[in-house]
């Protein structure tokens, strides 16, 4: 059985960081590229970030790019967001989700085959 765990999100104020963190069980996780897409009250999931199988590759979203940063453990199956310079526009539930193995980077959401349950992250102006 595949799990996908998202945790660290939580409450904070405008330009302030947090890191969350997603860990996998149930596939061989080293194999899998991973992404970090949110959803705000009333609109659509959207695409935050991406990485490869080894972390060689990302892509981000133009509104993560230079505040965000992806990175992955295989060792601890577990990847992770950096989310830095937070703002009010950032608030939104945050799923992280893997796409099939041997894929490389992809922004849409049809392509992730298994996802987490979300970790909440409010950030207040």
């Amino acid at each position: 059985q595949v799990q996908l765990a998202e945790s660290g999100g939580g409450l904070v104020q405008a330009g302030s960081s947090l890191r969350l963190s997603c860990t996998v069980s149930g596939l061989s996780f080293s194999s899998y590229p991973m992404g970090w897409f949110r959803q705000a009250p009333g609109k659509e999931r959207e695409f935050v970030a991406t990485l490869t199988w080894d972390g060689g590759a990302t892509y981000y979203s133009d509104s993560a790019k230079g505040r965000f940063t992806v990175s992955r453990d295989n060792a601890a199956n577990t990847v992770y967001l950096q989310m830095n310079n937070l703002r009010p526009a950032d608030t939104a539930v945050y799923y992280c989700a893997a796409a099939p193995a041997g894929t490389g980077v992809t922004t849409k959401k049809a392509n992730y085959i298994y996802w987490g349950q979300g970790t909440q992250v409010t950030v207040s102006s």
